[in-house]
């Protein structure tokens, strides 16, 4: 039953926050702008590791150990600032289904409310600032 405060109370007796559906709409829109954002950047990632990783194997007669050490070294930086990427695009995506399910903005772990401040730092936050705290502390 919806309260005036813009809370409902589950079956389970938890208080849940009731989005309206232009509230809603809003988060969605910033969520997959993001993830756009995200897919952008990590397809220009991919299409210069490919554009890099040619010239490597074009220039790399002579090399010496160092300069086979130092291209490798290179190259696994970039595949793992690239699969960052794609586990950041992950997390928004999740962040979306959270959304659809009317989860989001919910702690995973405790079921208390994430401080609105936490989700516009971190749009695809799962958990409060106290779980995240404890997880960490793992």
């Amino acid at each position: 039953m919806a309260k005036a405060t813009g809370t409902r109370t589950t079956a389970t007796g938890d208080a849940k926050r009731t989005r309206s559906a232009a509230e809603t709409e809003k988060i969605r829109v910033a969520l997959v702008e993001r993830r756009d954002e995200l897919q952008d950047e990590y397809d220009t990632s991919i299409s210069e590791l490919t554009e890099l990783q040619r010239d490597r194997f074009a220039d790399s007669a002579g090399d010496d150990q160092a300069d086979t050490g130092t291209k490798t070294f290179e190259r696994e930086q970039e595949i793992t600032l690239a699969n960052n990427l794609l586990e950041r695009i992950t997390q928004v995506e999740r962040a979306i289904d959270r959304l659809s399910a009317g989860n989001y903005g919910w702690c995973e772990r405790c079921g208390n409310a994430i401080p609105v401040e936490r989700l516009a730092a971190f749009p695809s936050a799962t958990l409060c600032v106290s779980c995240k705290q404890l997880e960490e502390r793992r």
